[in-house]
């Protein structure tokens, strides 16, 4: 049993830095309200996603640095993405098909928190000396 102490110990420090947890969880409320609204209103789309999807992405960031939630290291970079992309469709550089991005980056969402069923919420950092 004292092998798992060190563990949930860790577990426990990491949950308290999550942004996805307690009152940190706001920053994901209004981004995913301003995306399912874009998806209906074309003319905003690109003033509703770019914003929402880069407070989601630097939110997953920041989170994976913090706490090293496993699923944000994946997701922040997919969230960013997302936003350049958003960007360069309302500037029709791109072409958009509302519908299937966002099942796209819905899916590798989807597939990003799958990781962390077998792998664990929070990825192993290295410590330096041990």
């Amino acid at each position: 049993m004292n092998g798992d102490e060190p563990k949930s110990v860790s577990s426990e420090r990491c949950h308290a830095k999550d942004l996805a947890c307690g009152k940190g969880a706001v920053l994901w409320y209004v981004p995913v309200i301003a995306i399912i609204a874009g998806l209906s209103w074309g003319s905003a789309r690109v003033w509703l996603w770019v914003p929402g999807f880069l407070i989601m992405g630097i939110a997953c960031v920041v989170n994976a640095a913090r706490c090293g939630r496993l699923h944000c290291y994946f997701t922040g970079p997919i969230y960013l993405l997302a936003a350049v992309y958003a960007a360069l469709a309302g500037f029709n550089l791109v072409p958009m098909r509302p519908d299937i991005f966002l099942i796209v980056v819905f899916g590798l969402t989807c597939l990003a928190c799958c990781a962390e069923i077998p792998f664990g919420r929070y990825a192993k950092k290295l410590q330096i000396g041990q």
